[in-house]
C-alpha cells in the first residue's frame, strides 16, 4: 500500500515546529521509490560504498554490462572471475561481498512480497548475515526499495549532520545518537519521510 506522503508531511509540520522549517527549506519534495528486487539493491549499494556518485555510476554500468541484459542475475554473478569484477574498478572485498549477496540470493527467497511480509528488524537481521552487508545498507533497503514509514538510521553522517544544524545539537557520538533519538520519538510512526526531509533540506 502506498504511503499518503501528503498527510505524513502535514502530520510532521504540526508535531515538530522545527521539522515545519525544514520542510519548507526542501525545494523538491519527496516521492516514494519502490522497488521489488532487493537483491539488485543490495549489489548496487555495495557498488557504490565510499565512492562519489560519478565514480559509482560508472562502475555500476561496467558491472551490469558483464550480463546478459545488463541484469546481474546471481548464478551469473557468481560465475565471473574476480579478475572480471577487478577489471572494471571493483575492489577484492566488494568482489566479494556481491558474491555474498548472489549467493544468499540463491539460497533464500528474497522476492519483495517474502520480505515485505517482515518486520523490519526481521529483515535486518536476514539481511545483516550477509558479510557485506550492514545494518546502515539494509536501513536504505528499508526506506527505499521497502518504503517502510518508520525508519531512523541514526548512525547516518548525514542525517547526523542535519540534525546538529537544525536542532543545535552539540553532542558527539553516544550522547548525540540519544539526542536525535529523543527528538525523532515526535516523528513516529513516520520517522523515514522526516529523514528524507533532512537529507533534502538546505542548511546554508
Amino acid at each position: 500500500m502506498e504511503i499518503p506522503y501528503k498527510e505524513i508531511r502535514q502530520y510532521l509540520i504540526e508535531s515538530d515546529p522545527i521539522m515545519s522549517r525544514i520542510v519548507s527549506s526542501v525545494s523538491v519534495e519527496p516521492e516514494p521509490t519502490p522497488s521489488v528486487d532487493i537483491g539488485y539493491y543490495l549489489m548496487s549499494s555495495i557498488v557504490s560504498q565510499q565512492l562519489s556518485t560519478k565514480v559509482a555510476d560508472i562502475i555500476w554500468k561496467r558491472f551490469t554490462e558483464l550480463f546478459k541484459d545488463e541484469y546481474p542475475d546471481p548464478k551469473a554473478v557468481l560465475e565471473t572471475s574476480g579478475d572480471a569484477l577487478r577489471n572494471i574498478g571493483l575492489s577484492r572485498q566488494k568482489s566479494k561481498y556481491l558474491k555474498n549477496v548472489a549467493q544468499f540470493a540463491l539460497e533464500n527467497d528474497m522476492r519483495f512480497e517474502i520480505l515485505n511480509a517482515m518486520s523490519d528488524e526481521e529483515i535486518i537481521h536476514s539481511l545483516t548475515s550477509i558479510s557485506g552487508v550492514g545494518k546502515w545498507t539494509v536501513q536504505m533497503v528499508l526506506m527505499f526499495p521497502m518504503d517502510r514509514p518508520d525508519v531512523f538510521p541514526v548512525d547516518d553522517l548525514g542525517i547526523q549532520t542535519k540534525m546538529k544544524h537544525w536542532y543545535g545539537l552539540t553532542t558527539e557520538k553516544k550522547e548525540l545518537k540519544q539526542d536525535m533519538q529523543e527528538i525523532a520519538e515526535v516523528w513516529k510512526p513516520y520517522r523515514t519521510l522526516a529523514c528524507k526531509y533532512l537529507w533534502s533540506s538546505l542548511t546554508d
